[in-house]
């Protein structure tokens, strides 16, 4: 991969990060403190971390933090088509799957987008598979 395309690439992936942060400041209040986006082949990940508002906090310290991810969840679900318009944008590529999930202790939240196939791979990549042979056992998968 030639250096304007990982400067191309690092461009899209702060493009992504920006637009999330920005999404979760504007209905959120507040948005996560950090960022960070992972271009892996037709995936993308960005983990946002610091953005539990100060209510989300208390509930969590008060033992209720089942209650803040069933609301985050919620959140995510109804910003989905906002959260993916950022990604195809930043991208150039369809979103044609979106994932999220939230974490307390520590305080992060994973993006998970998976693009539509596109024709260049951009990372390596290792794959576990279940080995019948073997009892219960995992093995890499050669590619």
């Amino acid at each position: 991969m030639g250096e304007a395309s990982q400067q191309q690439r690092g461009t899209m992936a702060a493009e992504i990060s920006d637009g999330l942060v920005h999404l979760h400041k504007q209905y959120y209040g507040k948005g996560p403190t950090k960022a960070k986006t992972y271009l892996v082949n037709d995936t993308v990940i960005c983990m946002l971390r610091g953005g539990f508002t100060i209510v989300e906090q208390t509930l969590i310290e008060e033992g209720r933090s089942e209650a803040v991810h069933e609301i985050r969840r919620s959140f995510q679900s109804a910003m989905e088509e906002r959260f993916t318009a950022v990604v195809e944008k930043a991208i150039g590529r369809k979103v044609i799957a979106y994932m999220s999930q939230v974490h307390s202790d520590p305080d992060v939240a994973l993006e998970v987008f998976m693009l539509e196939p596109g024709p260049e791979t951009v990372a390596e990549e290792h794959e576990l598979e279940e080995d019948s042979h073997e009892e219960g056992g995992l093995r890499a998968a050669e590619r």
